[in-house]
């Protein structure tokens, strides 16, 4: 196997790789959730992790973040295991948009942007001009600038995840986690909000890693895939390598036929009729 060669145990192997599983055991209390998880994450990806219910793939991109600890196995960041650096300096390397964000009451959008600089405070540097640019150039990316005097109670769901996400981008961290980031958003601002993250991927050169449950939507906006079942890996890689008919139906239980997006080109994942 070579430095870059994918296998079907979910390993790529890639010294660019900044952040890494290496046989994690994950579970709350005496239950196992996922076991013997080894992943890359291939730094400059736009990688996606998806799966059927309740198989892992939030508790993964937990322990990756560093929010849930390992039972067993490591995290590296950066060759170095995850849990000796110090909170803040995983802050200033890593950003996390979890599942569900809220607010405190009658924040300000601005106010809450502002609210990502705080891995970059500490008791001999207090605010700068490096943190209000920061600021502005988030809510700019986001299109939130003319939002950012409003309370966040009052905006929609498709403005109130921009705007969360705008605080993830005000971090400014090369690498960015985002747990569902289109859940309780109706079609259009699911879109809306994946076309922001692939801009921002783009554009930034930023690592993205998501977790996204329609596969269509994966399949178009990521260029590495992780596929999960059962709390395991069963495969890696690019779209149009691992999004098989008999992928998707050893991973989901779904007969399907693959075909081109006529738009992108990415697999198209169309079910089979039950009859």
């Amino acid at each position: 196997m070579t430095d870059t060669a994918v296998d079907r145990v979910g390993v790529e192997r890639g010294p660019e790789a900044r952040l890494r599983a290496r046989g994690v055991t994950l579970g709350y209390d005496r239950r196992v959730i996922a076991d013997g998880l080894t992943v890359d994450i291939p730094t400059g990806s736009f990688t996606v992790v998806i799966g059927p219910n309740a198989c892992g793939k939030s508790t993964l991109l937990r322990a990756l973040a560093r929010v849930m600890k390992p039972s067993a196995g490591s995290i590296l960041l950066d060759g170095r295991e995850i849990a000796e650096y110090p909170a803040k300096e995983v802050a200033r390397r890593l950003g996390l948009l979890p599942q569900t964000s809220i607010a405190p009451e009658g924040i300000t959008v601005a106010d809450l942007v502002a609210r990502g600089r705080h891995p970059h405070q500490g008791v001999f540097r207090q605010w700068t001009t490096a943190d209000e640019l920061a600021v502005a150039e988030a809510l700019v990316a986001t299109n939130t600038a003319d939002l950012a005097a409003r309370p966040v109670e009052e905006l929609s769901g498709g403005q109130r995840q921009r705007v969360w996400v705008a605080m993830v981008l005000a971090q400014e961290t090369p690498l960015l986690l985002l747990d569902e980031p289109t859940t309780f958003l109706d079609i259009a601002h699911q879109y809306e909000l994946l076309e922001l993250l692939r801009r921002l991927h783009d554009q930034g050169g930023r690592t993205l890693v998501a977790v996204l449950h329609d596969l269509n939507q994966a399949a178009r906006y990521a260029d590495h895939l992780i596929v999960m079942r059962d709390g395991r890996v069963i495969t890696t890689g690019a779209p149009d390598e691992v999004m098989t008919e008999q992928l998707i139906e050893e991973a989901f239980g779904l007969p399907c036929t693959i075909i081109p997006d006529p738009h992108t080109g990415s697999p198209l994942v169309v079910p089979r009729p039950s009859r």
